[in-house]
């Protein structure tokens, strides 16, 4: 197996030689080290390597070079390489470029010139950031293979299964030449899509959720069956829950039933997340979550479900879909909250093949140049309708009310006023949908007249609405007539404790009506339904669940 590869890249020779021979003295027995002296040298490297099917682990990459500076380089050194760790060299003047470069390529780290010695300011960088790139899925070293039909909704479960979960992936269509190849080397046919066939050659006809997890690398055995803190839903609220938790001390384990970031690891762009001037994807979010909660020792259970909970004395129950169990001393739960599905005449039978609930990354490039429809007058909306407008069209944004101003933020109906493809239709509704196995034609309504409309399109992305996934607490949690989850203050009526609560104290701010259970994020009663607001209230759960173990 040919060894991964780092790369340098500067275009002064003395630099070059430098930074190649330092990292070939420490690495050069499990990597190659591979020089450029430019950046289109550089990317021709790449290809090189993308061709043989070889791994790039590292990029180091000079700032100040002619024709391609290395911001320029990194970004689209990334197209090849997304998962490649990327550092910066820079001499001290450029450090503001070197804070650019973290917000427009995802920067791991920058590096002030000289480095010496660099068995203090280099290696230990290196050493972290490989620990980072042997922890991920490479694409190159493990490339995974999707076969499928454009409309079969189980085609599109399989590569958003895929995609949410960070896992690099190529797809082929069923009906064409080298998709028909490799149906037949996995001796399926047509019928039998979605086939995956997994860098080992393995293939998995229809598979589950949970048999893809155990097969692209994602953990879905917890490895203790007791644990200070489980935390169930691996949103923002959860993995920022995971995080605080794990760096504190708890044996933590965070319990995922598809994918993490939930709504908002599906973002296109967040722009006002504090400290991200140029914005960040859900996914870059998500995937730096996940690093660091693990980095902090938590444990990241994919694919399991959690069907029930039971109090068991100081113990509480978690039980799995599959029949197992986990207990804790505590429990956060973060569950998030779903898109409400329009309850349409036609439309549900396309759900998959032609009408998607969320999912707009996943499929923003296979909708190139088509009349692309959007239900949602929120954040999630607008984010989905300037993301689909690179690709559409042209992007139509259907909203019940008089326009955008009261469920959207200001930057974003600045943004989609002086997109030229975007169109906003107030006052509008979908009636009905129709097609023959995948979308073809929606009927749009006038909430005010009645009037209906009918056009042509196979693209229905749906934003709306917020049900949270309680039913599982039912008889053990109180909830809100909406399901939403009601903690501290909203359980204590008239100075009345919930009914059944054992304890001498009121319920803390985040705790629900089972002491030493609490939630976080938009499944929580009246909380706040923003990125920044989950994340905080994952963090402060982690407060009172010690000032609840303490007391114990």
């Amino acid at each position: 197996m040919v060894n991964p590869t780092i790369l340098t890249v500067d275009d002064d020779p003395t630099v070059s030689r430098a930074v190649a021979r330092d990292i070939r003295r420490r690495y050069g027995d499990r990597y190659r080290v591979v020089r450029a002296a430019s950046g289109a040298d550089a990317l021709e490297a790449l290809r090189e390597i993308k061709l043989r099917g070889d791994s790039l682990a590292v990029i180091l990459a000079d700032y100040r070079m002619p024709n391609m500076n290395g911001i320029e380089f990194l970004e689209e050194a990334m197209d090849l390489f997304p998962l490649a760790r990327r550092v910066l060299l820079t001499a001290y003047a450029d450090t503001g470029a070197a804070i650019e470069a973290i917000n427009v390529v995802d920067l791991d780290h920058y590096l002030l010139k000289p480095w010496n010695p660099p068995e203090e300011n280099l290696y230990p960088v290196i050493d972290e950031l490989l620990d980072v790139w042997l922890t991920t899925p490479d694409p190159a070293a493990d490339e995974i293979r999707v076969v499928g039909h454009r409309w079969s909704a189980p085609s599109f479960a399989v590569r958003d299964f895929l995609a949410r979960n960070l896992v690099p992936y190529r797809w082929f269509q069923s009906d064409e030449p080298e998709g028909s190849r490799l149906l037949a080397a996995a001796g399926a046919g047509e019928s039998d899509v979605p086939v995956v066939i997994t860098a080992d050659g393995a293939s998995l006809i229809a598979p589950t959720d949970a048999e893809l997890a155990a097969h692209v690398g994602l953990t879905t055995t917890p490895t203790s069956d007791f644990y200070d803190l489980v935390v169930v839903g691996a949103g923002p609220a959860g993995l920022g829950a995971a995080v605080y938790g794990a760096s504190e001390g708890l044996r933590t384990v965070l319990v995922e039933r598809q994918a993490t970031g939930g709504q908002a690891g599906q973002s296109s762009r967040i722009e006002n997340y504090l400290g991200f001037p140029d914005g960040v994807s859900g996914a870059q979010l998500t995937d730096r979550a996940r690093r660091q909660a693990l980095k902090f020792g938590a444990e990241i259970l994919s694919t399991r479900e959690v069907v029930a909970l039971d109090v068991a004395g100081s113990g509480r129950i978690l039980r799995f879909g599959d029949g197992t169990s986990i207990t804790a001393h505590t429990v956060v739960l973060s569950t998030g909250v779903s898109y409400r599905r329009l309850t349409v005449p036609g439309l549900e039978e396309f759900s998959g093949a032609g009408v998607f609930y969320g999912s707009n990354v996943t499929e923003a490039h296979t909708c190139a140049g088509e009349e692309v429809y959007l239900v949602g007058g929120a954040n999630s909306a607008g984010q989905a309708a300037v993301y689909l407008s690179r690709y559409a069209r042209r992007v139509h944004l259907l909203v019940r009310g008089d326009g955008l101003g009261r469920s959207m933020s200001s930057y974003l109906i600045d943004q989609i006023t002086g997109i030229d493809n975007i169109e906003v239709h107030p006052w509008c509704e979908v009636a009905d949908g129709k097609g023959n196995g995948h979308l073809q034609q929606l009927t749009l309504r006038d909430v005010r007249s009645g009037t209906t409309d009918t056009v042509d399109t196979s693209w229905l992305f749906v934003f709306i609405g917020a049900e949270p996934r309680t039913q599982w607490l039912e008889g053990v949690v109180a909830r809100d007539p909406r399901g939403f989850l009601l903690t501290g203050p909203d359980l204590v009526v008239t100075g009345e404790r919930p009914a059944g609560w054992p304890l001498p104290r009121d319920p803390y701010h985040l705790e629900c009506s089972v002491p030493g259970v609490f939630a976080a994020g938009d499944v929580r009663a009246a909380s706040l339904k923003r990125v920044a607001s989950a994340v905080g209230e994952g963090a402060t759960a982690i407060s009172l669940v010690h000032r609840y173990l303490e007391a114990q």
